[in-house]
């Protein structure tokens, strides 16, 4: 009884509305009222603080949120396994990806996965650095593939490749036109960059704070391909990975500038909690990683 209350605590905090999380759940409204006073009798606390305009989690609330979340995902693991007997990989696998490594790195991943597990049902979450963290953290994916850094309790990081960035610009950009350039070049440039959250934004202000470099504006876009796409309209240079921009700069929409002595590399990194580490197709899936990089 306890797992169901868990999964109505869980799905109201998620949906916002006592009318639609019963809808959501198949019961009466009156059954989810019921099941939040049963929590918060057995945890002997307030877990919302109800208004007119709806509820709020309280902060002892928002530890049963959080932990809830890892139960169920511990006993949904659990059906899993035990369905599959430890041996077929099978059922569904979620992966949670940032931008970069999500648009040019993981499709390939998830091709080699569903060709060699046909009975695999793969979904692939797209967000900034920051964003697929707190998935990992409250098991909205299983795994999550970051380039930034986390130092959040409870996640385990571990790398699986390097990835190297370049300073680009539209051909017709000023700068594009020199064969060599010195690091002060990018000074009092118009940057156009990812948003806050993102790892390569978080990387491109660590250049710009050590190198002391100034800029003359920032323009922030939440899409790779929204940035390329407006450096290619001829103004401002941007930090991106070789993977993002490997077609338009063979193509000649976008060039790499000739920066003298700067090799910026940053490490790809996998977060998986430790209770899906175990997980069939979580093993599944980062076998396939460690042999393609």
């Amino acid at each position: 009884m306890i797992l169901n209350e868990l999964q109505t605590f869980t799905t109201l905090v998620e949906v916002g509305n006592f009318t639609k999380t019963a809808e959501k759940l198949l019961i009466s409204q009156p059954s989810v009222s019921l099941h939040i006073k049963n929590l918060e009798n057995t945890f002997d606390t307030q877990l919302l603080d109800r208004s007119r305009k709806g509820f709020r989690l309280t902060p002892t609330g928002q530890i049963l949120y959080h932990r809830s979340k890892q139960l169920l995902s511990i006993y949904n693991n659990a059906k899993q396994e035990i369905v599959s007997h430890h041996h077929t990989v099978s059922g569904s696998l979620t992966i949670g990806a940032s931008f970069t490594i999500g648009e040019y790195i993981l499709p390939s991943l998830l091709i080699e996965l569903q060709e060699a597990y046909p009975n695999l049902t793969l979904e692939a979450i797209i967000g900034n650095t920051e964003e697929i963290v707190r998935s990992v953290k409250l098991f909205q994916v299983d795994i999550g593939l970051i380039e930034g850094q986390t130092n959040e309790k409870d996640i385990e990081v571990y790398p699986f490749m390097e990835d190297q960035l370049y300073f680009v610009a539209s051909a017709d950009h000023a700068l594009a036109k020199k064969e060599k350039l010195s690091i002060r070049a990018l000074d009092n440039q118009f940057w156009i960059t990812r948003e806050k959250g993102s790892g390569t934004r978080e990387y491109l202000y660590h250049v710009i704070r050590k190198e002391g470099l100034k800029a003359t504006a920032f323009l922030t876009i939440n899409s790779n391909q929204g940035i390329k796409e407006t450096l290619m309209q001829g103004k401002g240079v941007s930090l991106l990975s070789k993977s993002v921009i490997e077609r338009e700069v063979l193509e000649g929409n976008l060039v790499i500038l000739p920066i003298n002595n700067k090799q910026l590399t940053r490490t790809f990194s996998y977060i998986v909690s430790p209770i899906m580490k175990e997980k069939k197709n979580v093993e599944a899936f980062l076998q396939k990683l460690s042999n393609a990089y």
